[in-house]
C-alpha cells in the first residue's frame, strides 16, 4: 500500500464516516433522553435528501418529480434554502414519529416503540416511492465537482464539507449540553425523568425536542450525502445500520463517542476497502462485536449505575 493510496483511503473513509457520524449522533440524542431509538432513522436520512433536492428542483422550475437536474446548476441561495427547509421538515417528521410512535408505548411492558418507528419508517419509504420512484438521482454539490488537490491526493469538496460539518455539529452539541440550561435539562431528563419533572423541567418538551434534532441531523445527513452517493430512497438503510453501529462502538450516551464511532467505522471500511472490499462489512461488524464483548457501553461510553 502505498502512502497516496492510504491518504487517499484515510480522507475518503472519515468522509463517509461523517455520514455514519450524524447518524449516530442522532441516535445518541434520543437514547440518553428517552432510553428510545428511532429504528426507521435510515429512511428518514433519505427523505431528508428528496426533501432537498425537491426544494432544488422547485427553485430551478422542474417538477419534484423530475429524474436529473440535467445542465442545471443550483445556486447557493437555492441550497442553503434547500438544507433549512430539509432539516426543519425532518424535524417536524421527528416531532410527528415521538408523538404518534413512541409517546403512546413509552413506560409500558414490551417494546411496542420498537415496531412503530420500524413502521414509521416503512411508510415513510412508501410514500417516497410513490412520489420520486426508486431511481437515484444524481444530485450538484453546493461547493462544485471540481477535484481538490492535497498532499497529492483527490478530494472532492463535498467530502471536505461533510467532515467539516459533522465535527462542527460535534462541538456546538457538545457545548450546548454541557454550558447551557438547554443542555443541563438535557441531562437531568436523561438521568431521571420523575425528578426532572419535579423540579420544573418541562420532561415532554425535552423528549420531543431530542427526537425532533435527531431527524434534522438525519435530514442533514442525507442532503449532504446525496452529492456524493447520488440521492436514493434505498441510500439510508446502509448508513443508517452503519451509523447505529458507530453509536454502539462509541458509546450511546456519549455524543463525542457516537461522533467518533462513526468515523472509526468509517476509516476502518475504507482501509479494508482497498484490501479487499468482499471483506468490507465482515470487518466492521466484527469490530462491534469485539468492542461491545469487551466494552459492552462502548469506547467512551459511561456505565450507568442504579442507586437503590
Amino acid at each position: 500500500m502505498t502512502d497516496t493510496a492510504f491518504l487517499q483511503a484515510l480522507i475518503s473513509g472519515l468522509a463517509v464516516g461523517s455520514a455514519y457520524a450524524l447518524v449516530a449522533l442522532g441516535f445518541g440524542v434520543t437514547f440518553t433522553t428517552t432510553k428510545t431509538l428511532n429504528f426507521g432513522h435510515g429512511e428518514f436520512v433519505s427523505a431528508g435528501a428528496f426533501i432537498g433536492m425537491s426544494v432544488l428542483f422547485v427553485a430551478l422550475g422542474l417538477p419534484i418529480s423530475s429524474n436529473s437536474f440535467g445542465s442545471n446548476t443550483p445556486d447557493m441561495g437555492s441550497q442553503w434554502l434547500a438544507l433549512f427547509i430539509s432539516m426543519g421538515f425532518m424535524g417536524f417528521l421527528g416531532w410527528m414519529l415521538f408523538i404518534l410512535g413512541v409517546r403512546p408505548f413509552a413506560g409500558k411492558p414490551g417494546m411496542a416503540w420498537v415496531m412503530s418507528t420500524l413502521g414509521f419508517g416503512v411508510v415513510l419509504q412508501s410514500i417516497g416511492l410513490a412520489i420520486w420512484g426508486p431511481k437515484p438521482v444524481v444530485v450538484p454539490s453546493p461547493l462544485g465537482d471540481e477535484i481538490v488537490r492535497l498532499w497529492g491526493v483527490g478530494v472532492r469538496p463535498q467530502e471536505l464539507l461533510m467532515l467539516a460539518v459533522s465535527i462542527s455539529v460535534m462541538v456546538l452539541f457538545d457545548l450546548v449540553v454541557r454550558t447551557t440550561m438547554v443542555g443541563k435539562a438535557m441531562r437531568a431528563v436523561a438521568h431521571h425523568p420523575q425528578i426532572a419533572s419535579l423540579m420544573g423541567i418541562n420532561v415532554k418538551a425535552v423528549m420531543v425536542a431530542s427526537f425532533a434534532v435527531s431527524c434534522g441531523l438525519a435530514g442533514l445527513s442525507g442532503f449532504l450525502l446525496a452529492p456524493i452517493a447520488q440521492a436514493s430512497l434505498y441510500m439510508g438503510l446502509a448508513v443508517g445500520l452503519k451509523g447505529f453501529s458507530g453509536a454502539m462502538v462509541g458509546g450511546l450516551n456519549n455524543p463525542r463517542g457516537c461522533v467518533i464511532g462513526g468515523l472509526l467505522l468509517g476509516v476502518l471500511e475504507s482501509m479494508i476497502n482497498l484490501w479487499n472490499a468482499q471483506w468490507r462489512e465482515v470487518a466492521v461488524f466484527a469490530l462491534v462485536i469485539v468492542v461491545l464483548a469487551v466494552r459492552p457501553n462502548g469506547l467512551f461510553g459511561y456505565r450507568v449505575v442504579e442507586k437503590v
